[in-house]
């Protein structure tokens, strides 16, 4: 029997199954390019092989497991943001700010590499899920400011921010680079009576 280095054999479960995400995690980010083994995760969270399968049927799980945590985290992570920001200008500066931030941890990289890993329905649900979850505060602050047509202004805004993470991802400064998306939107965004 397998030795429990936890109060409870369910504590002890909950661990070895964030280990296991955590080390796929770990690996993805260090080669995004490469779609870790379930014999590379066993190793990083220091498990047998075999005990990988009492937690993911397959490496598509676990990635699947993966994809079912990072990409909500990083909605409730702008959406939160936004909720915390004052002003309909500011709120959406906050999403401006957050997904740079997120970019700059590479937490983008991370998320590519998971939607190229796992192609599939789910995935594509997923994803399109999150872009929901953050554009209807977005554009709700841009309709709060009066804006015409907000959901045309989301989607230049969300152009912005794209090619801004793009200059991230290439080596550009990160803080440099939010400075500059900064200047380019606040005094529209912030110079606007709602």
């Amino acid at each position: 029997m397998p030795r429990i280095n936890a109060p409870t054999v369910a504590q002890h479960r909950a661990e070895r199954h964030r280990a296991l995400l955590d080390a796929a995690r770990a690996l993805l980010a260090e080669d995004p390019r490469h779609t870790p083994t379930l014999a590379a995760v066993a190793a990083r969270a220091g498990v047998a092989r075999s005990s990988v399968y009492e937690y993911f049927r397959s490496g598509n799980d676990l990635l699947l497991a993966l994809v079912n945590e990072v990409l909500p985290n990083w909605s409730r992570q702008v959406t939160g943001a936004m909720a915390a920001a004052g002003s309909p200008g500011e709120q959406v500066l906050a999403y401006v700010s957050t997904n740079l931030r997120l970019v700059a941890e590479g937490e983008h990289a991370l998320a590519a590499a998971l939607i190229e890993s796992v192609p599939g329905e789910q995935v594509d649900a997923s994803t399109r899920q999150m872009h929901e979850q953050m554009s209807t505060p977005l554009v709700a602050a841009l309709r709060e400011l009066g804006l015409p047509d907000p959901a045309s202004t989301a989607g230049l805004i969300s152009s912005v921010v794209y090619t801004a993470s793009r200059m991230i991802e290439a080596g550009a400064d990160a803080a440099a680079t939010e400075e500059r998306v900064r200047e380019l939107l606040g005094p529209f965004l912030l110079g606007r009576s709602t």
